[in-house]
């Protein structure tokens, strides 16, 4: 009787066990980490998108990533040229801590062609990869062109790309470390890195994946394909380069819905500055190298429906040193705490469930020039202005040659096309604009309102003293 009590048994926990392990089959696997998405545009301004005013042309497929999400108004990088903002967005520091200030530049004098950002600094790749991320970038770098500088050495594990600017000799792709096409047909560039980003998603798409894709455009020289290049508008061009750029956004997001990836995808879209000539601040002043507006503020929005609402509007000012601190929240990575990090994780400020965030700050080349807190903006520093230009001989010595940089010989915006309200040269050094009121920066209060200047001056001089 014992013997056959514990057969049964025995049977009866064989039994419990194999149905265990039937059930464990048949659950699907834990959800893995979000993958991340940053698409980086060059050059491209305020009103550049159609959800940000632009009314010449429409861009549905952006757009619908802030329909989707969060976009924010007053979104802020640090620099109003490339190099420097680069690294903020990727180290999630301020320019003068990461110490890249000026732009690598291959083809000029060798105290910025051997520039690039310290390859002691932790990028957002190094972290997303220690935590088992498959990482790639895509397109433009310029964190530096020497090969200690190469995006495989800073945290990426495949990198196709031109280093630099697509308007600075030579123009050439980069794969990881070699050289795979010289020249370069600019026209073919954004369909080029569109391909390579779903080539990637495809091959990664089992396993979290970080994705950097940095547009050539609309940096000069504009280039945009057959399909979207439309002759028969001479001055068009920047509106075909805006389209194409809509149309990869559109290709990349119906690649991660086709893979049912989407949803479990973190997809952040923004520009690494303001304009250009021929682009639009939405109504801003300045462009492009300068610190006012339109040089500075830049569209920002967010898509990830597990955390972040839909079709919401942020007015908060905010800036790209948040994105490294959020990013890492979001994804419950958690970064070394011997870095040093100037923004912070503004998850509640997306959702909209707090307005609280410290004052942000602009910088060119290795001055602090204004910090913004909540409506006012001080300069610290006079800004750049507009100095009377004689275009009846300009032409210029970075456009399409047919040669060495290919791209359409017609439609490239010039100094007459200028991007945003012209700026005049300021009559001081110190100004205070509320921006809420006058956000074209017209009406200086610093002498009406002095305890408000002394308030920012202690704001900038302490964070200078952070530094």
């Amino acid at each position: 009787m014992k013997d056959s009590f514990k057969i049964v048994w025995q049977l009866l926990i064989v039994s419990v066990v194999l149905g265990g392990c039937k059930n464990v089959e048949n659950n699907p696997k834990p959800q893995q980490k979000p993958n991340v998405l940053i698409i980086l545009t060059d050059d491209m301004g305020y009103g550049d998108i159609s959800s940000f005013g632009q009314q010449h042309y429409e861009t549905p497929n952006i757009d619908k990533i802030a329909t989707e999400g969060v976009s924010c108004t007053s979104f802020y990088v640090p620099t109003p040229y490339c190099a420097p903002s680069r690294a903020t967005l990727l180290t999630g520091r301020f320019p003068l801590r990461h110490g890249l200030t000026k732009n690598p530049t291959p083809d000029a004098n060798d105290m910025i062609d051997n520039v690039g950002l310290d390859p002691n600094e932790i990028t957002i790749a190094e972290v997303f990869r220690e935590s088992g991320y498959a990482t790639k970038a895509i397109g433009k770098w310029h964190l530096g062109h020497k090969p200690k500088f190469f995006p495989v050495e800073q945290g990426f594990d495949e990198y196709y790309g031109i280093l630099y600017s697509n308007d600075m000799r030579p123009v050439q792709i980069i794969q990881n470390r070699d050289t795979v096409q010289y020249p370069v047909d600019q026209r073919q560039l954004t369909k080029d890195y569109t391909d390579k980003a779903i080539d990637f998603i495809k091959r990664k798409k089992d396993d979290p994946f970080f994705l950097y894709l940095a547009h050539a455009m609309p940096h000069k020289p504009l280039a945009a394909s057959d399909r979207f290049y439309t002759p028969e508008t001479p001055n068009d061009l920047y509106a075909d380069v805006v389209r194409e750029l809509d149309w990869s956004v559109g290709e990349v997001m119906a690649t991660l819905k086709e893979l049912k990836l989407l949803e479990n995808t973190i997809v952040i879209f923004m520009s690494d500055n303001g304009p250009w000539y021929g682009g639009s601040t939405g109504g801003f002043k300045g462009m492009k190298a300068t610190t006012w507006e339109g040089g500075i503020r830049v569209p920002f929005m967010v898509r990830y429906p597990k955390v972040f609402p839909k079709n919401q509007k942020v007015d908060v000012p905010l800036w790209s040193p948040d994105i490294f601190p959020t990013l890492c929240a979001l994804t419950d990575i958690s970064p070394s705490k011997e870095i040093t990090l100037d923004g912070q994780n503004i998850t509640t400020i997306l959702q909209g469930k707090t307005k609280n965030h410290p004052p942000v700050f602009s910088m060119h080349n290795d001055d602090i020039m204004s910090v913004r807190k909540g409506d006012f903006k001080l300069f610290v520093n006079k800004p750049r202005y507009r100095k009377k230009v004689d275009l009846t001989n300009w032409s210029d010595p970075r456009g399409p040659d047919g040669i060495t940089i290919i791209a359409q010989m017609e439609g490239q915006a010039t100094p007459a096309d200028y991007p945003g309200v012209t700026p005049e040269e300021p009559k001081n050094k110190i100004q205070l604009f509320n921006l809420k009121e006058d956000p074209t920066e017209s009406v200086d209060l610093a002498a009406s309102h002095p305890e408000l200047v002394k308030e920012l001056m202690n704001v900038y001089e302490g964070f200078e003293l952070s530094l």
